[in-house]
């Protein structure tokens, strides 16, 4: 069963919004999967593309919605049971 949003961790019902937030969110994830003994693929990298002229479509709005899909697959592997069992059942995925 997942959790409510009251019992998730800050870095599961945070905003993404800048760098700093986004850095520090990915780290609190990767210390809770590391804890837990899961893997989950890496988080997106970072934008190093960006012209700084606001465009519309710009790397950064693509970096924070793939870093949000990134987080959405971390909380259901921490916390759909089905889920963390299958990944520790076969821990070389």
């Amino acid at each position: 069963m997942m959790p409510t949003s009251n019992d998730l961790p800050g870095a599961f019902i945070r905003p993404i919004n800048d760098l700093a937030k986004a850095q520090a969110m990915v780290g609190e994830i990767e210390a809770l999967l590391r804890k837990r003994r899961l893997e989950l693929r890496p988080p997106p990298p970072v934008p190093n593309t960006c012209c700084g002229r606001g465009c519309n479509g710009c790397v950064w709005q693509g970096y924070y919605q793939a870093l949000s899909y990134w987080r959405d697959q971390a909380s259901e592997l921490l916390y759909q049971p089905s889920r963390i069992s299958t990944a520790a059942s076969h821990p070389e995925r």
